[in-house]
């Protein structure tokens, strides 16, 4: 996964910002879970996964497209980092009428990595 982007600021905002596309940030939060995919074998390999997420997804879940495994990731966003979009990055949000189930979905993909920064 060397091709993915550096974690950092400027990535969550280009996240925020769709200019990342969707498959990319999928494999981003997928490789900060642990989930890697192992070419010789051909399949994903999750023994660096926590057993908390490899018990119910034992590949790495689709989170644009999938409402569960996002509420997961949600949930596990520990309580005093779930605003960090708003403090660190100052993200007001999207405006009414300009976003659906897709940037919802992406925003708290954003947050969960901003707060895996935090942990790092």
């Amino acid at each position: 996964m060397s091709d993915l982007p550096a974690l950092n600021f400027d990535t969550i905002w280009a996240i925020l910002k769709e200019e990342l596309d969707d498959a990319t940030v999928n494999r981003l939060v997928w490789h900060y879970l642990g989930y890697r995919y192992d070419q010789a074998c051909l399949k994903w390999d999750n023994s660096g996964v926590s057993e908390e997420w490899r018990s119910e997804y034992p590949e790495p879940p689709d989170f644009i497209e999938n409402r569960p495994p996002t509420v997961k990731l949600t949930r596990s966003i520990p309580p005093e980092n779930k605003q960090l979009l708003k403090e660190k990055l100052g993200f007001k949000g999207y405006k009414v009428g300009e976003f659906g189930p897709r940037q919802t979905r992406r925003a708290t993909m954003a947050n969960w990595l901003l707060s895996y920064m935090a942990g790092l």
